[in-house]
């Protein structure tokens, strides 16, 4: 009897080091589609903040404005989002603090390797000048996201107005991913971030359908920020873990592992975290 208790404890300890601690504390996070469709999140930052803190993320992925909203609503403790203008909104408002920038890619404007408008190596105002005028299909999220938020400000950039109402201009009001495969069915162009273009290309073996024309473009940067959301604000919110996450993510360890995250040889995002 006490050799088969023996085995069983011993069993039962086996058991224990091979499955992950549960987690003690769980930390909820709206973020931006690319952070998960890239798969950052679910194969990366998920998991190890898990390993190393013994807290657990709860993350939906939707556009940048419905998190910032989501964090107004008090139904999260922490933001990952990349629109810079409509955080600094937030901040303003008291609903967010604690500002720290993380990591960074860039825009790039895709369309079918025939490039039927021509536009492979303009810069952005000419590219977007030369869809409008040649009406070539644009496909855009149309839903408030940060790339949504971003493509408006080039318009307005290029001295146009927004086509809203053009047949030409398709608003999906989906994420990056379906966006990219409605410009792909279209033979038409979208914009999107550089690390969703690798993740798309990678689903494509590598040969995707739709390519780079326009890119390098100083305005394209794309900066990517977490910040907490006030507990004066929202009296449930667990900012001490929201610290806690963010601070992580700056850690020197936690940058040099999203720059070493990459698809086809390419990072899909740049670590900059000062």
């Amino acid at each position: 009897m006490k050799r088969i208790l023996l085995i069983a404890l011993s069993a039962i300890l086996v058991l224990s080091l091979a499955i992950p601690a549960m987690a003690s504390e769980t930390l909820m996070m709206a973020t931006t589609t690319s952070t998960a469709n890239t798969g950052l999140l679910d194969e990366l930052i998920v998991p190890k903040f898990l390993k190393d803190t013994g807290i657990e993320i709860k993350f939906i992925a939707v556009g940048t404005g419905k998190a910032l909203a989501m964090a107004e609503n008090c139904d999260v403790d922490v933001v990952l989002v990349h629109a810079p203008a409509s955080e600094k909104a937030y901040v303003d408002k008291g609903v967010l603090i604690d500002r720290k920038e993380l990591m960074y890619n860039d825009f790039v404007i895709i369309g079918p390797a025939a490039d039927p408008a021509g536009v492979k190596g303009m810069n952005v105002a000419e590219a977007l000048k030369t869809i409008g005028q040649k009406q070539a299909v644009f496909a855009s999220r149309g839903d408030n996201s940060g790339t949504h938020k971003k493509e408006l400000s080039l318009w307005k950039a290029a001295g146009m107005p927004v086509p809203e109402k053009d047949a030409w201009y398709i608003q999906t009001g989906q994420g990056m991913l379906p966006t990219i495969n409605i410009a792909n069915e279209k033979n038409g162009y979208t914009m999107t971030d550089r690390g969703t273009y690798i993740k798309y290309a990678d689903t494509k073996g590598g040969n995707p359908p739709l390519v780079v024309l326009v890119e390098g473009d100083k305005v394209l940067f794309n900066q990517y920020s977490a910040l907490a959301v006030n507990p004066e604000k929202c009296k449930d919110a667990k900012y001490e873990l929201a610290t806690k996450f963010i601070n992580w993510m700056a850690s020197p360890e936690v940058q040099a592992a999203i720059g070493d995250f990459k698809l086809l040889g390419k990072p899909l995002f740049t670590p900059n975290a000062k």
